[in-house]
């Protein structure tokens, strides 16, 4: 990175002069006294802040970072062994509320009908005491919720689910003796009915029989060492798992329990795990033993285990069983990773192949040029620079893709290589609110004067893009959809986005009246490319990334609206006030064309369903995800698009004092105006906040979140003192916020998003610390690249640019044709 792109993108503009003022003089002019030297020192803190820890500087401390934890998470694999299989049996935490987390992977939570396929046609034996009859009877219920525990305490049980032939049974042998080792041996012999799976433990009928003896714990040892040799035996073909003791409640015990100590049960657990542990195929389950330390305070006998603890065991039974058969995206546990398929193995191709020209380049001295400012995503309203900058040299587009071939390593080894850990999300209000005030706080602390005072200027535009897309990915990592007010608020947010994509791109055709190919080619790029890698590279449809598409298609539909006849811009509409009705006209169709889709879900399907724009739109198979996407927000676009219209024909009329310092309309519709917004803004809230489900909220969303977008905007620019201020903390983030949402996906949530990444096991705040310093350091790599791609992708030329259109068509073609292939 030059010295000049760091200059331009970590200067404050306090470290400067403004109109020929310094910064000392300027203090003095406003202030005094313990308030003078307050600002002082606030300016001075952020310039000291910027000088040392530029984005250049940051860039090279997450690289190192990424190395350092590759080799951390490598040598732990490699020298502490465990995969994540034995994690998910023996190591673990409650998270809240009976969520159990298991150590560095995630558990999927089995429904009835995912049980029965991975369960079909096997045979399931528990063989124990009662406390393994509860762990039965638990795991029966993954299977048939319906099920009650109604069977004999001292007798077999059995179950079956005869329409899949999913056979359960328990087998009452209390004791590790010589009766359950001729069960074994039973099952061991030539044309016996084998079990597939076998779940045994016994230990506290030994204890409370002979009541917790040495000789009796001597006697458990030989016996458990002479089944032991059957177990491994039977594990030739069947999986095979040994379930250590749980502790118990001593204080509430009864009399006939009372010798039944936690410190009998722990020398029976090692004595378990002496004899065991050199039984390879022999699994040892210690998750629920792990659970039942925080919960066995909750059991009624002091015995018997809380039902909550019960479900941790029998679901990490499921998981052990069937994540590598059924592959659960949220369930890492015990997975094996599938091998990269054609398709990703030919962009591994193309980018060391890219890595090897640039080395080539490099070698024979070609220069490097420097990198312009990317424009804006949205609105591509580029500043031009004082001075040209000079055109890429052939170097620069390989340097760039062997940066992204680097990035795109990165992406793979977090979300589709078994190198770093994954766990799951769970909501708390601590864990969203908090985040969420220290965000706020870092915002106000970076407050700057904006360089003009328009309404919604474009200082206003980044930072309003760049809060939302903070909260939006504070929501996602804290898992807090599962509470309906924050859902709503935020899918406020989603459709504040698509509102500021109706808004800029219908105000820059109709100032600029822009319609060229060049242009065309340029947005669609810029919101396309990261998404289209990552289709290839990480194996999913373009539909995985809605937002994506949702705004791809929108801009599509704006420009078909604007540059159809006749093609309506301020210059022509200057000349006659009859213009403005054909905007009007124009936006009315644009209307009965959502309406018209919106209530005829068929039309939709069937034209979204069309090969090859099925291949876009589809998820799974279905276009349902899409439908449900663009139906949701499907109003946002035109709200847009009209408020935009509106304010820029008042505008042009005079009718808004936009001058420094000055409200936006007089005094009196000002502060009703304002009222009205507050009112709205609270309005909103408390309907959102007091919603039942989120079916019934969604259904009213695309009409009325549009008043909390305008409440929101007035409040923001009607008082001029606060269209004169923008928070550069989150405007900086504004400039990236495309690529923020597109790489959480992968590089800071895991799982498809199901997930959270874990670099730092253990330490949940430092690992979220460390992850999202690399993340962001990453997103805004890639918009730099994405830039320096777009100029040698798109040619201003409109030959060469057809030219390349036709090329890109055809490897789509190409690339379509072999996703449907089998094992592409």
């Amino acid at each position: 990175m030059e010295k000049q792109e760091v200059v331009s993108q970590n200067a404050d503009p306090a470290d400067g002069a403004q109109g020929g003022v310094p910064l000392l003089d300027r203090t003095g002019a406003c202030c005094h006294g313990g308030a003078k030297m307050a600002v002082l020192a606030y300016s001075l803190g952020k310039r000291e802040i910027n000088h040392h820890f530029t984005i250049k500087n940051a860039k090279l401390i997450s690289l190192v970072l990424v190395i350092l934890l590759l080799v951390f998470h490598t040598a732990s694999r490699y020298y502490g062994g465990g995969d994540s299989c034995e994690r998910l049996l023996s190591r673990g935490r409650y998270l809240g509320e009976d969520v159990w987390q298991p150590y560095g992977c995630m558990m999927h939570k089995y429904k009835s009908i995912e049980a029965k396929t991975c369960l079909a046609e096997k045979r399931v034996a528990f063989v124990g005491d009662s406390r393994i009859r509860q762990l039965f009877y638990s795991f029966v219920k993954i299977i048939d919720p319906e099920r009650r525990e109604d069977g004999n305490k001292h007798e077999d049980i059995s179950f079956e689910v005869a329409s899949s032939s999913v056979n359960v049974d328990f087998l009452w042998y209390p004791e590790a003796n010589n009766s359950m080792k001729e069960r074994l041996i039973s099952w061991t012999n030539e044309g016996s009915a084998k079990p597939d799976v076998v779940i045994l433990g016994a230990a506290t009928w030994s204890i409370k029989l002979h009541s917790g003896s040495s000789e009796t714990l001597q006697q458990y040892k030989v016996n458990l060492t002479a089944i032991a040799a059957h177990l491994e035996k039977l594990a030739d073909h069947a999986e095979v798992y040994w379930v250590l003791q749980d502790p118990v409640n001593e204080a509430v015990l009864s009399e006939n329990r009372k010798m039944i100590t936690n410190q009998q049960l722990e020398l029976y657990n090692e004595a378990a795990v002496d004899v065991l542990n050199g039984r390879s195929r022999v699994k040892l389950l210690a998750a629920s033993r792990q659970a039942a330390l925080e919960t066995i305070g909750q059991s009624g006998d002091g015995l018997h285990l809380p039902e909550s603890t019960r479900n941790v065991g029998a679901m990490v039974l499921m998981n052990s069983l069937c994540n590598k058969l059924l592959r659960p995206i949220d369930g890492s546990c015990c997975q094996t990773l599938p091998p990269p398929n054609l398709l990703q193995m030919l962009s591994l191709c193309f980018f060391l192949g890219s890595g090897v020209v640039f080395l080539v380049f490099h070698v024979l001295g070609k220069n490097r040029h420097r990198r312009p400012v990317p424009p804006d995503v949205e609105s591509l309203e580029e500043k031009k620079p004082a001075t040209a900058a000079a055109p890429l040299g052939p170097k620069a587009p390989f340097q760039a893709l062997c940066r992204m071939g680097v990035i795109m390593s990165y992406f793979y080894l977090c979300d589709r290589a078994d190198v770093f850990m994954k766990e799951q999300k769970f909501y708390t209000h601590s864990t969203f609110f908090i985040p969420l005030i220290y965000m706020f706080v870092l915002g106000v602390f970076y407050n700057e004067n904006t360089k003009e005072t328009k309404f919604l200027n474009r200082e206003q535009t980044d930072e309003w893009k760049g809060w939302m897309q903070l909260v939006i990915l504070i929501y996602h990592i804290s898992g807090a959809s599962a509470f309906i007010p924050v859902y709503m608020h935020v899918r406020v947010l989603v459709a504040a986005y698509l509102f500021q994509t109706g808004y800029g791109h219908f105000s820059f055709f109709w100032l600029k009246g822009d319609f060229g190919l060049y242009r065309v080619c340029q947005v669609l790029f810029r919101l396309n490319f990261l998404v289209l890698v990552l289709c290839v590279v990480m194996d999913r449809p373009y539909q995985f990334y809605y937002f994506v598409p949702l705004v791809t298609f929108w801009f599509v539909v704006i420009y078909a609206i604007l540059a159809m006849w006749p093609q309506i811009l301020q210059k022509k509409a200057n000349g006659s006030g009859l213009w403005h009705i054909g905007v009007l006209v124009k936006l009315l169709g644009l209307l009965l064309f959502i309406c018209i889709f919106a209530f005829s879900q068929g039309l939709f399907e069937r034209i979204f369903s069309v090969w090859p724009i099925s291949a876009l739109f589809e998820l799974n198979g279905s276009i349902h995800e899409w439908w449900f996407r663009w139906k949701l927000d499907r109003f946002a676009v035109i709200h847009g698009m009209l408020f935009a219209f509106l304010y820029l024909v008042l505008q042009k009329c005079q009718v808004l004092t936009e001058g420094k310092g000055e409200a936006l309309f007089s005094a009196k519709i000002s502060n009703l105006l304002l009222f009205l917004s507050v009112v709205s803004f609270i309005t909103y809230s408390i309907w959102a906040s007091s919603c039942k489900t989120k079916t019934e909220c969604n259904e009213m969303h695309p009409y009325i979140s549009v008043v909390q977008i305008l409440a929101f905007i007035l409040i923001r620019n009607i008082p001029g003192y606060a269209r004169s201020v923008y928070s550069s903390f989150f405007a900086w983030f504004g400039k990236i916020s495309l690529e923020l949402f597109i790489c959480q996906y992968h590089i800071w949530l895991a799982a498809d998003t199901k997930g959270i990444l874990v670099l730092i096991p253990g330490n949940p705040s430092l690992n979220i610390m460390v992850s999202t310093f690399i993340f962001v350091c990453v997103a805004h790599e890639i918009s730099l690249i994405t830039n320096d791609l777009a100029q040698v992708v798109i040619p201003k030329d409109n030959v060469a640019l057809l030219k390349r259109l036709g090329a890109v068509g055809l490897l789509s073609v190409v690339l379509l044709l072999a996703k449907l292939t089998p094992g592409a």
